[in-house]
């Protein structure tokens, strides 16, 4: 296949002990951290599933399961770094990254623009390219309830060596 794919990814986790909360690649000090076998980041996980779905790889945890062949509190950045490389193995590469976060706790919103640049720089891609949001969820379950955190995220992914398309004139990579 020599077109464009798309990948969807879903994750979640509950808040555990300690902290800092790793989140769409970066540190947020003073919130609690979630729990899992990796650093937790619900943000890359979904993201890591997206670009695997998209090129037809698996999923995170078929390639990093939770036991002893993955390290315990493993960064999330190195885990999507892995996918990136298997992706260019297998003649894909990201081309845009859409990320939604939900959850009532931390407040975000002065977080999401430092998120896009880690998650561009992970991808390779330019932060254009990438979108991050946060969502209270209308405070419905868990993550509404702010007993965690959930991540979708959609990943396009496109032929190695393709070239990014050009945007068309006048319309605008963000809103303003």
């Amino acid at each position: 296949m020599d077109g464009p794919r798309v990948g969807l990814g879903v994750d979640s986790h509950p808040f555990g002990p300690g902290e800092p909360l790793r989140l769409g690649g970066i540190e947020i000090t003073g919130a609690p951290r979630l729990y899992g076998h990796s650093d937790g980041d619900v943000a890359l996980h979904a993201l890591a599933d997206a670009l695997l779905g998209g090129a037809g790889l698996g999923d995170l945890g078929r390639l990093f399961p939770a036991d002893t062949r993955t390290p315990e509190g493993v960064a999330s950045t190195e885990l999507v770094r892995d996918v990136v490389t298997r992706l260019a193995a297998a003649g894909w590469r990201a081309a845009t990254a859409d990320v939604t976060i939900v959850g009532a706790r931390p407040r975000l919103g002065d977080r999401l623009d430092e998120m896009c640049a880690a998650i561009a720089a992970l991808l390779g891609v330019e932060a254009v390219a990438v979108s991050v949001k946060a969502s209270t969820g209308n405070l419905s379950g868990d993550p509404g309830a702010g007993r965690g955190i959930l991540a979708e995220a959609i990943a396009t992914l496109v032929p190695l060596g393709a070239q990014p398309e050009a945007m068309p004139t006048g319309t605008a990579a963000s809103p303003s």
